[in-house]
């Protein structure tokens, strides 16, 4: 039986949705899938003078819930202050990804700055999700473009 009694828990409620998190100490809450680009995307926040605040790897068979599981969990955090989704759309179809956000953030009132990047399987239908949600979320394509957009929605 695993002693969970220290775990942070975030980490706890990330895994009952096969989330995996791991809090850090910066301000710019990441919500990715896949580690590699988890990395890549902490490293690109840090090259623009910025601080992830946590690792999320909502992975490849991600749902529309899940997504909206994420943003609690990140919205938790006190120190997040700024939201950088980052999705490369190889096995995750960026339509779920973009219903979960526009859900999440109609059902959580998010009132901090939101940065996507959908990158991959349905991505054009994805992007129409968003741009037709009267959110106020920036959309970018590019990588290092959205990267640095999170760090500069700080102010």
């Amino acid at each position: 039986m695993e002693d969970t009694s220290e775990t942070d828990p975030r980490e706890l409620e990330a895994a009952k949705y096969d989330l995996n998190y791991i809090a850090m100490d910066g301000n710019i809450g990441c919500l990715v899938n896949g580690a590699g680009l988890a990395m890549a995307t902490m490293d690109i926040v840090q090259l623009h003078g910025g601080t992830p605040a946590n690792f999320l790897d909502v992975g490849g068979k991600v749902q529309e819930e899940q997504v909206e599981k994420a943003f609690n969990i990140l919205t938790q955090d006190p120190a997040v202050k700024s939201i950088f989704v980052n999705i490369f759309g190889g096995i995750v179809d960026c339509r779920i990804i973009a219903k979960g956000i526009v859900s999440a953030c109609q059902k959580t009132g998010l009132k901090l700055p939101l940065v996507v990047r959908l990158q991959g399987a349905n991505m054009e239908e994805a992007r129409e999700i968003l741009d037709n949600s009267g959110l106020d979320i920036q959309a970018h394509d590019r990588f290092n473009e959205a990267a640095e957009a999170a760090v500069k929605s700080l102010g």
